[in-house]
């Protein structure tokens, strides 16, 4: 069974380790950036969104648990931001370890975020993926999730 559990302090630079490895690789990959100023951008929108780490208020970073009668494991990590007034959470990271992938732990994890997200009043679940990320839109698509816009970025090319 998939449960959450808030992220200790201890776990949170492994955290970062995978965060901004992952999230430097999506920025350089589809925004065309070069592998150090992904990096150095991915660093820098990290410590801009989690100033306080774990502690940042108004921001929810769990541990994905998978619970069997014989242990407790992390399988991953979620991170969101609640929005009282409207009603809905934003997923800003969802990431179940590559070991763990392909066993359905991701549709269960967000199906038990939905549950309790709408036990508490919530309305609405939403997220962002990158358009390269298949596996991820598979996940989110066979969950209910729809596409509700499209992003597009273009590099301005400077001193023509």
């Amino acid at each position: 069974m998939i449960s959450f559990r808030a992220m200790r302090d201890s776990e949170y630079p492994a955290y970062l380790n995978y965060f901004i490895t992952d999230y430097a690789a999506e920025i350089s990959s589809n925004y065309g950036l070069s592998g150090p100023q992904a990096l150095a951008q991915a660093k820098q929108e990290i410590a801009n969104d989690l100033p306080h780490g774990i502690n940042t208020p108004g921001e929810v970073m769990f541990c994905v648990v998978n619970q069997t009668p014989e242990a407790e494991s992390v399988v991953g990590y979620l991170w969101y931001r609640p929005d009282l007034a409207s009603r809905s959470a934003f997923i800003k990271d969802f990431y179940i370890f590559a070991a763990h992938q392909g066993k359905g732990f991701g549709k269960q994890a967000l199906y038990a975020l939905e549950t309790e997200l709408a036990r508490t009043g919530f309305e609405q679940l939403r997220l962002r993926v990158a358009e390269d990320n298949k596996r991820a839109k598979h996940v989110y698509e066979g969950t209910g999730f729809r596409v509700t816009g499209v992003n597009m970025s273009k590099t301005i090319k400077t001193g023509c």
